[in-house]
């Protein structure tokens, strides 16, 4: 049996009096990749808030590695190995990706350390590393601004790994990526998953098709509607009723749940 390096319990956030979450229970295993979806409101912001100590929940638990997260604070859960991406990349845009993950892979977080300190050769060959694992090697020196959009979702990745996080959040990675770019993100996170736990949160169903390695989960109305493959959950009635408002019974075929009706419904 896998270790579980997330538990989540009875989860409930509740937000004068509108619960964003109501009576959740989630658990991951360690180096597990898990794909997260769901229409609008389903909790999902929420979710990633309550793991990285954003968000306080209003009843339940949260333990990663056996350890309750409750009294940490955000930088404290983050130096406990969680690492979170946002959808919008952040990355230091006068800088170029060498650098960024230079000051990502430094542990001193000061200005003086920073701005003077000299990469050791150990951490010379981490980012050599981490610039080829994320496929900008070609670019390490050039100016973060001057790359594409795709190109600083994976630099923002890179950083994240550089941090060496026991657990990577991911949000909407693919969002307003071309679908050749589409394809080397889902390519990085496999490989990074190969290394890490994952849990990726995601609207394009081709693209969960292709990462989904396991198990995928379905959150509606702030609690667990399903788990299941892919397969599985693009079948399920309660999915397709919750996605497509299509109520289904024995004479209703399957719908598609990677169609363009389903990215409308939910985007």
């Amino acid at each position: 049996m896998n270790e579980k390096i997330l538990e989540i319990e009875n989860l409930t956030v509740s937000f004068d009096g509108f619960r964003a979450l109501n009576n959740l229970n989630f658990s991951l295993n360690t180096g597990e990749l898990r794909v997260i979806i769901g229409p609008n409101g389903a909790g999902k912001t929420t979710f990633l808030d309550i793991i990285t100590g954003k968000t306080k929940p209003t009843e339940g638990t949260v333990r990663f590695k056996g350890k309750n997260l409750r009294p940490f604070s955000e930088h404290q859960i983050a130096r406990m190995g969680v690492g979170r991406k946002f959808q919008t990349p952040r990355v230091y845009l006068n800088l170029s990706p060498r650098e960024n993950l230079e000051l990502a892979c430094n542990r001193i977080k000061n200005v003086f350390s920073t701005l003077f300190r000299k990469t050791p050769t150990a951490e010379r060959r981490t980012v050599g590393g981490l610039l080829e694992t994320i496929g900008l090697a070609h670019k390490a020196d050039m100016r973060a601004n001057l790359l594409s959009h795709g190109e600083k979702q994976w630099l923002e990745i890179g950083m994240l790994v550089a941090q060496s996080p026991d657990l990577l959040l991911v949000d909407e990675p693919v969002a307003g990526l071309t679908d050749e770019e589409t394809e080397r993100t889902g390519e990085l996170l496999v490989s990074l998953a190969q290394s890490h736990s994952i849990i990726v949160i995601e609207h394009d169903m081709e693209f969960v098709r292709q990462i989904a390695q396991g198990q995928v989960t379905v959150l509606h109305q702030g609690s667990v509607l399903c788990e299941g493959s892919f397969d599985q959950v693009q079948s399920d009635p309660k999915v397709i009723e919750v996605y497509l408002g299509q109520e289904v019974d024995a004479h209703t075929p399957p719908a598609d749940l990677s169609s363009a009706a389903v990215s409308e419904s939910i985007s």
